[in-house]
C-alpha cells in the first residue's frame, strides 16, 4: 500500500531537464545540450509519427489501398527512429520527453486538422513535416559534431536525416507534376 502523504513529484526518480551520471566521455555541458536538442527531435519525431497514423487511418480516395499501405510503414520507421532517439537521450543520462502534451508544446510541426483532409492535403502536410524535421536535423548534427558528440551527430544523420529524406521522396512523388511516359 502507498502511504497517503506521497504524492507523484515526491516519487519521481530523475526530473525533466536534469542528467544522471554516466561515464561515456562527454561532459555534463556537451550531454545536457544534446538532450535538450534530442529531446526537440524526439517530438518532431512523434509528431510526424502520429501525423502518418491520423492519415492511415484517415485517407480516402482512388488512392487510398497505397496511401493506407504507406502511411502505416512511415508510422512505424518513424516509430523506430523514436525510440532510437529516446535511447540516445537515455544513453547521454538525460530523461525524454513522452507524453502527448509535452510533444504538442516542443514541436514546430503544425497540427493536422481533426477532420479527413483530402489526399494531397494530406501528403503536402507530411512534406511539410519532414522538412521541418530534416532542417533541424542537420543543423543539430553539426553542433553535436562540434561539441564532439559523434554518436549525436551518427544517429541524426544516418537515421534521422537518410529516413527522413526517403520518406519525404516516398510521400512527394505521389504528387509530382513531372508528365509520366507515354502520357
Amino acid at each position: 500500500m502507498i502511504p497517503k502523504d506521497l504524492d507523484s513529484d515526491s516519487l519521481v526518480a530523475q526530473g525533466f531537464g536534469e542528467l544522471s551520471p554516466v561515464r561515456i566521455g562527454l561532459s555534463e555541458e556537451v550531454r545536457h545540450r544534446s538532450v535538450m536538442a534530442l529531446n526537440r527531435m524526439l517530438a518532431h519525431t512523434m509528431a510526424l509519427r502520429d501525423l502518418y497514423r491520423k492519415n492511415h487511418w484517415q485517407t480516402s480516395g482512388a488512392t487510398f489501398y497505397q496511401l493506407h499501405l504507406l502511411f502505416d510503414k512511415h508510422y512505424e520507421e518513424q516509430d523506430e527512429l523514436a525510440d532510437a532517439v529516446a535511447e540516445r537521450v537515455q544513453t547521454l543520462g538525460g530523461v525524454t520527453l513522452a507524453l502527448a502534451l509535452d510533444v504538442a508544446q516542443e514541436t514546430k510541426i503544425s497540427r493536422a486538422p481533426r477532420g479527413r483532409e483530402l489526399p494531397v492535403a494530406e501528403l503536402l502536410g507530411l512534406l511539410r513535416a519532414h522538412e521541418v524535421i530534416l532542417t533541424e536535423a542537420r543543423a543539430l548534427a553539426k553542433e553535436a559534431a562540434e561539441r564532439g558528440d559523434d554518436g549525436t551527430n551518427d544517429l541524426l544523420i544516418s537515421q534521422i536525416v537518410r529516413s527522413n529524406e526517403r520518406q519525404s521522396w516516398f510521400v512527394g512523388e505521389h504528387i509530382t507534376n513531372r508528365a509520366q511516359p507515354g502520357a
